[in-house]
């Protein structure tokens, strides 16, 4: 078995007891980094081998590791912090694991960018993590170009010397967009800077970010949505009904594809006559 185990992200006392019970009884640990990793085991005294795969050897670690797996061996993948397999070497070893139908599960524990969204107090319904981005200007600007319309919002990863670049990319291609800029999650200096991107920047310029940053980029306020007029939204009903839905999952799926009032919808349903009533 493979045990996907998320890491403390900041403060050592975020893990689970599933986890550190897991680390103390797979045969092996694979992790990104050994010297970071190896500080985690020794402030929970858990002695066990480490196994490092990183962006340099991923592929080649990943068949080792299969190999491994096929013949009994229980393992455990570990991040440097937060939960692995996105954006981070992982993703290869699960990749293959799915590929040659082993099992695996995935402990639940940290997420620097689910936090940082509770966090920053401007997510609603929905996001988008986009990650870490290019360090090139004209393959970022792409990437933003293709969110420009989303309504949800935007969550970044990004490092202290680059920041400023994603944040004036960020003014050029979706304006002035209110930013929440979280700092050093879960740790000593845990800051959520809450601004517009001109303001950010300037910020920026008197108090250099340092440490992990999560950037959250307020969605597009401007789309708009489309009106559905009640002869749509019964033609769509009818449409259910002719499926052989019930009425009361007409209604579900009707509101739920379009994304309206459940009650809006009901009220329209209940003057249909329909012959399977």
């Amino acid at each position: 078995m493979l045990y996907i185990c998320p890491t403390p992200i900041g403060n050592l006392e975020d893990i689970t007891i599933r986890v550190l019970n897991t680390l103390k009884e797979v045969d092996y640990i694979a992790c990104e980094d050994t010297r970071h990793t190896i500080k985690l085991l020794n402030h929970y005294d858990i002695k066990n081998k480490l196994v490092s795969v990183h962006e340099h050897n991923e592929f080649v670690k990943a068949d080792s590791i299969i190999t491994d797996l096929q013949n009994g061996l229980n393992i455990a993948l570990v991040s440097d912090a937060g939960m692995p397999g996105i954006q981070d070497p992982g993703k290869i070893l699960i990749e293959a694991a799915i590929e040659k139908n082993l099992e695996f599960t995935v402990l639940p524990g940290p997420c620097a960018f689910v936090t940082a969204a509770i966090g920053s107090g401007i997510v609603e319904e929905e996001f988008t993590f986009v990650g870490f981005v290019s360090r090139k200007t004209k393959e970022r600007k792409l990437v933003l170009e293709a969110h420009k319309t989303y309504k949800g919002e935007l969550i970044f990863y990004e490092s202290p010397h680059r920041i400023k670049d994603l944040l004036e990319d960020i003014l050029d291609v979706l304006g002035n967009r209110k930013v929440v800029l979280a700092r050093e999650i879960s740790k000593k200096f845990e800051t959520y800077v809450r601004k517009n991107v001109s303001e950010l920047l300037t910020f920026l310029e008197e108090k250099p970010a340092k440490g992990e940053l999560v950037l959250i980029v307020e969605g597009n306020k401007e789309v708009i949505e489309f009106e559905f007029t009640d002869f749509d939204i019964e033609n769509l009903i009818k449409s259910r009904l002719e499926e052989k839905y019930s009425k009361k999952d007409a209604v579900r799926l009707v509101s739920k594809e379009l994304k309206i009032s459940k009650n809006r919808v009901y009220e329209i349903a209940m003057n249909i006559k329909y012959q399977g009533d």
